[in-house]
């Protein structure tokens, strides 16, 4: 049964998004960022979660902090004038730009997302690894002035999410740095460009939903759980396969799109060495996305010779068409632009 406290704090926490990304001036937008947490709190001490309490501590904690840095840094640039010398609006955008990647969960300020990650259920997963991105995502847009500094976050975010990546057997941990990779992406993509950004957001939303669907389906949360998750229906492990192949952004598939985009707009605009940063370590993170696939793939596992006629999961398989022939359809309306 879907309780009514979740559908109030869900509409609550989109208005929350669409106040901050919607508004004229800084307080405004603090104050729909406010919204947003005050918002998800609530859905994240379900006691459907594994550790309710653990994660939206770390969560509250982690965001207030980011948001106090956040109106201390407005409150200044606007007396900046009176109280400040000229050089320090550069500080002050620093510590604005640096709630915003906290609040998104951006390396080096990573340090809360996996661990709260860990302590959901997928539905609630769902929500922080596509949804609570757009307010911070929209608002560093608006203040992307700072170039080194943000190649700076692109790069640590790259590496960091690559290197401890692989170490993790926690499908929820893997997908957090997964995350973090592709919010490397989609701040690179932000440098020169402000519509390649939604783009990419919207297909890695699209791949990511498919992927923690099949997850909830199958109710599995580790690695060692999807050796005999699987069996029962050869579609569902076709499909889960190749979209972790998609979301490591291989050619034939719909995740490509947006990394084409994204370094196309790089090196049009001679960020080479930013573009070569994160083609390395997005095949690192590759490795591990393969390391996920082949453990239902390839081990050997139990499988009766009893046909069982499975249910057919029609919005799944809906979903994953879509997915994963979007690269053709793309590029086909591309061409008549």
């Amino acid at each position: 049964m879907f309780k009514f406290y979740k559908i109030l704090f869900l509409n609550t926490l989109v208005m929350g998004t669409l106040i901050a990304i919607s508004s004229y001036s800084w307080f405004s937008m603090w104050m729909g960022l406010e919204i947003n947490l005050l918002s998800i709190i609530p859905l994240l001490t379900d006691p459907k979660n594994i550790y309710p309490s653990e994660s939206a501590l770390k969560y509250f904690i982690t965001q207030a902090m980011a948001s106090s840095v956040l109106l201390f840094s407005i409150i200044m640039s606007m007396n900046l004038n009176e109280f400040l010398p000229q050089n320090s609006y550069f500080w002050m955008l620093m510590m604005m730009n640096s709630a915003l990647l906290t609040k998104m969960g951006a390396a080096p300020f990573h340090f809360w997302f996996p661990e709260v990650m860990e302590g959901l259920n997928w539905a609630n997963s769902l929500i922080m690894l596509t949804w609570q991105s757009i307010a911070p995502m929209v608002l560093l847009m608006y203040k992307n002035k700072m170039t080194m500094f943000v190649t700076f976050i692109i790069m640590f975010s790259a590496m960091i999410s690559g290197v401890q990546g692989i170490n993790q057997v926690s499908l929820r941990k893997i997908l957090a740095y997964s995350s973090i990779n592709h919010i490397a992406w989609m701040i690179a993509s932000m440098l020169n460009s402000l519509t390649i950004w939604p783009i990419y957001f919207i297909v890695y939303s699209v791949i990511t939903s498919n992927i923690v669907v099949m997850f909830k389906q199958l109710n599995v949360f580790y690695l060692n759980q999807l050796f005999n998750s699987m069996n029962e229906s050869k579609m569902m492990k076709l499909l889960f396969i190749l979209n972790f192949l998609s979301l490591g952004g291989l050619p034939p598939f719909l995740g490509f799109f947006p990394k084409w985009l994204t370094i196309n707009n790089l090196a049009a605009n001679n960020f080479f060495a930013i573009s070569l940063i994160l083609i390395i370590f997005t095949l690192v993170t590759l490795f591990f996305y393969l390391r996920v696939t082949f453990s239902t793939l390839v081990i050997n596992s139990n499988e009766t010779l009893i046909y069982q006629k499975s249910k057919n999961h029609f919005l799944i398989f809906f979903t994953n068409l879509i997915s994963l022939a979007g690269l053709i359809v793309c590029t086909l309306i591309l061409n008549y632009f």
